[in-house]
């Protein structure tokens, strides 16, 4: 009972919270733009796919304030699996880091899970031939830092971050192939 109580505070916090702040909070690109064809740099090189693999440049601003760190997400809903694809989750980024250049490293104490190719960090688009696809890349502005680790699942991390994101911002880019 105790728990259906907390449950229901954090939703309507969201709720009332969320929409508010988010139309202030923005993410931006250099290198990927709303709707557009991601370039071969983004690419994942294997699964019959040839490109750099490199995570594209992003910049966010108007964090609200409580922000104490920000999670980056890269995930495709078309994936063919029931369940999408994770092209990258990181999560405990600090909150005076505003922007990652393309490729660059993340800052100590952030921390990266596996993701669906297996390997820890950014993997590239790569949708199956003649299929396009829609890449989200999402900054969530977290009013804490998570206390899980590299080991949990994406799925878990996903609820993690969308428990307690106070504002999120959105870029959705397309590949084909």
């Amino acid at each position: 009972m105790r728990y259906s109580k907390i449950i229901s505070s954090i939703i309507l916090s969201v709720i009332l919270v969320a929409p508010v702040m988010a139309a202030d909070f923005k993410v931006t690109s250099t290198d990927i733009a709303e709707g557009m064809q991601l370039s071969r740099e983004n690419v994942f090189q294997g699964f019959g796919c040839e490109g750099g693999n490199t995570a594209p440049a992003l910049a966010w601003e108007n964090a609200p304030e409580g922000t104490k760190s920000f999670a980056i997400t890269a995930y495709d809903p078309d994936a063919p699996t029931g369940s999408g694809w994770w092209h990258w989750f990181a999560f405990n980024i600090p909150a005076e880091v505003t922007s990652l250049n393309t490729g660059e490293a993340l800052p100590d104490g952030s921390v990266e899970l596996v993701n669906d190719y297996g390997s820890r960090g950014f993997g590239g688009a790569c949708p199956p031939a003649g299929e396009v696809h829609r890449y989200q890349f999402t900054v969530h502005a977290l009013p804490t830092m998570l206390e899980i680790d590299g080991s949990v699942s994406n799925a878990l991390a996903g609820f993690m971050v969308r428990a307690n994101a106070i504002a999120s911002s959105t870029i959705t880019a397309v590949y084909n192939r």
